[in-house]
């Protein structure tokens, strides 16, 4: 089943590593699980995880290749994903309250929109898709007479790490900090510094260069 690929033990814990460092989808998770409970954050951290898959297949048939060789492509998606990430942020920073009086969207709505927005956080990130273009290939056997399949392999073995780590994030994030989030004035600070953290990360991105 793993034929062409080679190291996969290393494969296996550099991944691990790399799915633990805080990013723009670790933070997305905490803050709509501190939003909408364990349910909203699963949610993100599933739309992560088919944003993994985009970017698995994206470096299995060359997308990503043509991002890193193109800078107008890089750019495009940059600013697209800068963009993004600002709104999230602005959308943190003046967001009401629903305490005060605005009604609260459905459990069904809300997980869909935290879905949608993982999906959009790591698929508009040109630096992920660069990161499995470069990181992907090193644990493929250069004698492997189709590369594509074992880069599909390695990119599912990375996202099934990713999401497990990404699924015990939301449940210790909506457990942790759901009666901190009852307390509005609590949450509303909350809600703040996550927003200038998107705006920061919104900012990294924009300066980010394809090579």
């Amino acid at each position: 089943m793993f034929d062409g690929i080679q190291d996969i033990g290393l494969f296996i814990v550099a991944g691990l590593v790399l799915n633990i460092t805080p990013g723009p989808d670790t933070l997305l998770i905490v803050s709509r699980s501190s939003a909408g409970g364990w349910r909203s954050g699963a949610a993100a951290a599933l739309g992560i995880g088919a944003g993994c898959l985009v970017h698995t297949l994206a470096a299995a048939i060359g997308v990503s290749a043509l991002i890193a060789a193109s800078a107008d492509a890089f750019a495009a998606i940059k600013w697209l994903g800068a963009a993004y990430l600002l709104y999230l942020g602005v959308r943190l920073l003046f967001l009401r309250s629903s305490a005060g009086g605005e009604p609260s969207p459905t459990r069904d709505t809300a997980a869909r929109s935290s879905f949608v927005q993982g999906l959009l956080t790591n698929v508009l990130n040109p630096k992920v898709a660069l990161f499995f273009l470069a990181f992907l290939p090193q644990f493929v056997d250069p004698g492997a007479s189709d590369k594509a399949v074992p880069l599909v392999w390695l990119g599912l073995i990375f996202n099934a790490n990713g999401l497990l780590w990404n699924l015990l994030v939301a449940w210790l994030a909506a457990r942790s900090l759901q009666r901190f989030s009852r307390a509005t004035a609590a949450r509303r600070w909350f809600d703040r510094a996550l927003g200038a953290l998107f705006v920061a990360l919104a900012a990294r991105l924009a300066a980010a260069r394809s090579a």
